[in-house]
This record gives structure tokens, C-alpha cells and sequence, in this order.
């Protein structure tokens, strides 16, 4: 195969889809009974079909392996027809809640657009269409009993998906409160007036071969970049309401994640109060989170007994003169930890009297901030300086 027969234009959004597919795949196993998922995957997987299809190089190879000229039409309009059918589905059930009448309206949908595949199938079976087209069999057999209903029930079941697609958005979006979802249905709209262009321009070229006009590099050249366009913004368009929420969460995560690092490397010296079960680190970023803050707050509560209040005190005090007063907690926080964490390996209890039961949410509230100072300052860790000396060398 030659670089040329790869059609860059087409595999790049097929790897995409197919990427996305993938990764749904993990979720589509776990809750395969939610109809939600099972309709967003099979979305991906007729997009990603869509697209192998379409591939020039696919079509020759569909029409050679079934030795049948030009079946690759009707298999690809199909699996096109498909696909709008589940885009119509997933806008209702974005916007209607689960009941009698919803589950109606989409069985109905599915049974219209069931009805249009078996007609792509019966029109083309009953055409005589001999002569391989792969780049322009629209125009081409524009005017040949049957493939002329063939190319025209696909054209406007496209055409009438993607209005109605876009009146039942754009009645909606207004009443829209999440953002993920708004900008979902904004590529969706943007994709399915893509979707109008490649009909328009279908059309018209077909409308000239019917008038004995040459229009067909409307349909070779114009129509091809928009129909990419089309599918690739619709398939994102139903994929960011799911996949964004997830992702900035990920990112969250992991950005806290990071975070709390050098405030729990310092804090491993000191063992937890009960055995804690193992968490690989190829385990979920959540559960490696949740264990890593569950170990941070139980050595707090172990090393209560050995926390100096006055200590950290002043070193707050001393702090607020060179910094505000987040990054002073901070810093006190972090000297405060360090002392405490010394008087636990000797084994020197502050005087129980003067502790409260806790070590302070003035510690407890701020981890963040004296997680992130221990990592911009290492030598904070210095136990031997008092923390009024240590401030001063202090993030």
C-alpha cells in the first residue's frame, strides 16, 4: 500500500474514534446495563465503522471481497443511516427523563430509520450498477432506475436527522446549566450544519446531472471535507458531556495527588494505627488519593500528642513578617510537623494537659499549603533549628 492509499484526511479522525471507543470500552464492561453507556458505545462504534468505510481504498476492498461492484454503498449508507438514528436517540435522552412516552419516541425513531436501511438494501439490489465508482457514484448513477432512489432515500434521511437534530438543540440549549453539556451541544450543532453543507452540496450536484448541468465536483470536492467534519464534531459533540466531567476530575485528582506528596513522604516514618490494605500503583488515581489522605490525617492524629502549639505559634508569628498569612500557616505547619515527628522517634511526649485531643485544625486545615512548602524548601526539614530560626530560610 502506498503513503497515498492511507488518505490521512480520513484515518486520522477513524484513529480518533477508534481511540475513543477504547477507552469506553472498561466502562462499557462494568455497567453494559446502562442504556446510556450501551448507546454511547455503539454511537463510537458506528462513527469509527463509518469512517472504515468511507476510506476510498476501504470501499474497492469491501466491493472486491464480495466480488459485488459498488455494494460498498449501501453498507456504508447503512451504517451512516445507523448512525443518525443514534444520534436522534441520545438527544432524547439528554433531554427527556426516563419514561413510557421517551422509551416510545425512540423505539419509533429506530423502527423508521430500520425501515430506510432495508429500502438502501432493496433499491440497490434491484439497480444496474456494473461499473466500479469509488469517488463519484452519486453523480454517476444520478439518473439509473432505483440507484437514483437509492442515493436520494439515503441523501434526505441524512438531511432530516440532522434538522431535526438541531431544532430539538436548539429549543434545549437555552435550559442548559452544565458546561460539559453546553459545549457538547455546541460541536454537535456546528458538526450538523457541516451535515447540511454535504447534503446541499450532494444535492445540487445530483439536481445538475438531472438537469444535464456538470456540477459534480460538488459532490467530489466540496461535499467530502464537510462530511468528515459532520461525523467527527458529532461523535465529540455526544462525547464531552461524558468524557469531560471524568477527565477534569482525573486532573484534579492528580493534581492533588501530586500535591500531597512531599507532606506524605515526610509523614511515612510514622506507621498507621491499624493495618491498611494494599494499593497498587497501578490501582485507580481515586483509591491512591483516598489511601494517601487517609494516611496523611492518621499520622496527624498519632503525632497529636507530640505537637508544640507554642511552637507553632511562633513560628506563625515570625512567618507573617515576610509572607502572608496562607504561605506563614504554611510554614509554621511544616516546622511544626517536623518537631513533632522528632519528639515521636525519641519517644518525648509534649505534656498531655496542655494538648488538645487533636493537633490543631490549624494544621489539619492547611495540608495543602504545608505540603506545598515542604516541597519548595527541603531544608525546612532541618530538625535541629527551633522553627523561629528555620522561618527565616522558609519558602
Amino acid at each position: 500500500m502506498e503513503l497515498s492509499d492511507l488518505h490521512i484526511p480520513y484515518v486520522v479522525p477513524t484513529l480518533l474514534l477508534a481511540a475513543a471507543l477504547l477507552c469506553k470500552a472498561p466502562t462499557l464492561v462494568r455497567a453494559w446495563r446502562d442504556a446510556d453507556v450501551r448507546a454511547t458505545s455503539l454511537l463510537l462504534a458506528l462513527a469509527t465503522c463509518v469512517f472504515i468505510s468511507v476510506t476510498p481504498v476501504n470501499i474497492h476492498r469491501i466491493n472486491a471481497i464480495t466480488g459485488v461492484p459498488n455494494i460498498a454503498a449501501p453498507w456504508t449508507y447503512s451504517l451512516l443511516t445507523a448512525f443518525c438514528a443514534t444520534c436522534l436517540t441520545m438527544i432524547t435522552r439528554w433531554r427527556e427523563a426516563p419514561s413510557t412516552a421517551r422509551a416510545r419516541k425512540m423505539r419509533r425513531v429506530y423502527m423508521i430509520y430500520t425501515g430506510i436501511i432495508a429500502g438502501l438494501w432493496v433499491t440497490f439490489l434491484l439497480a444496474d450498477v456494473p461499473d466500479e465508482r469509488i469517488y463519484d457514484l452519486d453523480t454517476h448513477y444520478a439518473n439509473t432506475p432505483f440507484m437514483r432512489e437509492h442515493i436520494v432515500l439515503y441523501l434526505v434521511a441524512h438531511l432530516v436527522s440532522a434538522l431535526v437534530a438541531a431544532s430539538m438543540i436548539g429549543t434545549w440549549f437555552s435550559q442548559v446549566e452544565s458546561r460539559w453539556l453546553k459545549a457538547g451541544l455546541v460541536c454537535l450543532q456546528v458538526g450538523y450544519a457541516s451535515g447540511l453543507v454535504f447534503d446541499g452540496a450532494k444535492i445540487a450536484a445530483i439536481s445538475g446531472r438531472w438537469s444535464g448541468t456538470d456540477w459534480d465536483f460538488l459532490s467530489t470536492n466540496v461535499a467530502p471535507p464537510f462530511a468528515l467534519l459532520d461525523a467527527v464534531l458529532v461523535a465529540v459533540g455526544f462525547i464531552i458531556p461524558q468524557a469531560g466531567p471524568a477527565l477534569h476530575q482525573w486532573f484534579s485528582d492528580r493534581r492533588e495527588y501530586r500535591r500531597l506528596y512531599p507532606l506524605w513522604r515526610v509523614l511515612r516514618v510514622i506507621e498507621p494505627s491499624s493495618a491498611q490494605a494494599r494499593v497498587s500503583r497501578w490501582a485507580p488515581l481515586d483509591l491512591r488519593l483516598l489511601q494517601r489522605e487517609q494516611h496523611i490525617h492518621d499520622a496527624m492524629l498519632r503525632l497529636a500528642p507530640f505537637f508544640d502549639a507554642e511552637s507553632y505559634t511562633d513560628a506563625f508569628e515570625a512567618g507573617q513578617a515576610r509572607h502572608n498569612a496562607t504561605t506563614a500557616r504554611g510554614v509554621a505547619g511544616a516546622m511544626a510537623i517536623c518537631s513533632a515527628i522528632e519528639a515521636f522517634r525519641e519517644g518525648a511526649p509534649r505534656d498531655a494537659s496542655e494538648q488538645p485531643a487533636l493537633i490543631g485544625p490549624d494544621i489539619t486545615e492547611h495540608i495543602h499549603v504545608i505540603s506545598d512548602c515542604m516541597r519548595r524548601r527541603p531544608r525546612l526539614l532541618g530538625w535541629n533549628a527551633t522553627p523561629t530560626e528555620s522561618i527565616t530560610h522558609a519558602c
